[in-house]
């Protein structure tokens, strides 16, 4: 009896022994396994970050830019609603804006990152100790429209006339530049300042001005009803429409922006590649446009993202300075800033 007591207490004592060895060998295949899914894990995150990296979409901050409602606009509300944005991994987040003074004043507050703007309010700025840097140029138009009933086909009528403009601005620059070309002066025209755009294509729709200079759309909406096409800064060869950023933006988020003009060359092929009545009525409810403009609005070639000409600057600074509203002589290098890669 004590034999097999024994017997059976050396069979238990076996019996532990290889459960635990085989314990041990469960335990050092689960050890193992774990290693190797760490390391699969591991190589796949390394490979994605790599694609992320080839790419440019890794952990892209969000990016706010001031739109006006013009047609330099329209290639970002494409790439918005069409999800070309999203496509390059950076949200866009867009605020519109009825009067450049408010733009101008949420960039300079810090709630926008950047604006489609001009090179005046570029030169503005940067004189005024607020830094910007101008990216690209745009595609934006600005034409002198004469009232149906003035007798006007030629800038030269306009010697003695009312033309309206907004003082101090991108219009009044243009107009200037228009009448320096034949051989006219600011003061060869009675220059009648008002401010508001829409009050301005009233007033010259209803025969209350000779002429106005205007940006699109309004300036198609005056020629759909009625009103003359001059002349404008397409026949001068002038491109003083921008895209700005803050150089806080440009310092710290130069991927982002580049995403953003990714984005935004998507956009101009869409636009130059597709008909017209595809987008209207999405340009029209996002861009602010009034809704006559649907019929009207002419739309431009669209360019991809290119920086602008030399000359697009320095002529705008010689305004400034000529007419004592800057005293600063930037250069090129001082307004613009190469961010395309080109």
């Amino acid at each position: 009896m004590r034999r097999l007591v024994l017997v059976c207490c050396r069979d238990c004592s076996h019996s532990d022994g290889n459960k635990q060895e085989r314990s041990a060998i469960l335990l050092k295949k689960i050890l193992i396994l774990s290693l190797l899914l760490l390391t699969l894990f591991s190589l796949a995150g390394c490979g994605s970050e790599k694609q992320n990296a080839g790419t440019g979409k890794e952990n892209l901050q969000p990016i706010t830019i001031g739109l006006m409602p013009d047609t330099d606009s329209v290639p970002f509300i494409i790439a918005q609603e069409k999800g070309f944005f999203a496509e390059e991994g950076v949200k866009v987040d867009i605020q519109q804006y009825k009067s450049a003074m408010d733009r101008d004043s949420a960039l300079q507050s810090g709630n926008l990152d950047g604006a489609v703007s001009d090179m005046l309010a570029a030169a503005f700025a940067k004189s005024g100790g607020f830094d910007v840097k101008v990216t690209s140029f745009t595609d934006g138009s600005y034409k002198l429209i004469a009232s149906k009933d003035a007798g006007v086909h030629t800038v030269s009528d306009l010697a003695g006339k009312d033309v309206s403009v907004s003082r101090n601005t991108i219009i009044e620059y243009v107009t200037d530049q228009i009448l320096e070309k034949e051989h006219m002066t600011g003061d060869s025209i009675n220059k009648v300042i008002i401010p508001q755009i829409p009050t301005r294509l009233e007033m010259l729709q209803n025969g209350k001005l000779a002429a106005a200079t205007l940006p699109e759309p309004m300036a198609s909406i005056a020629v759909h009803n009625g009103c003359q096409f001059v002349t404008g800064s397409d026949e001068l060869g002038i491109n003083p429409g921008v895209i700005l950023f803050t150089t806080k933006a440009t310092d710290t988020k130069k991927a982002e922006i580049q995403a953003l003009y990714r984005a935004y060359n998507k956009a101009v092929d869409y636009l130059n590649q597709t008909d017209r009545s595809e987008y209207i009525d999405l340009i029209i409810e996002k861009g602010g446009f009034p809704p006559a403009a649907k019929e009207a609005l002419v739309l431009p070639q669209y360019h991809k993202a290119g920086l602008p000409k030399e000359s697009d600057v320095t002529d705008c600074i010689k305004w400034l300075n000529s007419k004592g509203l800057i005293q600063e002589n930037y250069s090129y290098s001082d307004i613009v800033l190469n961010l395309l890669g080109k």
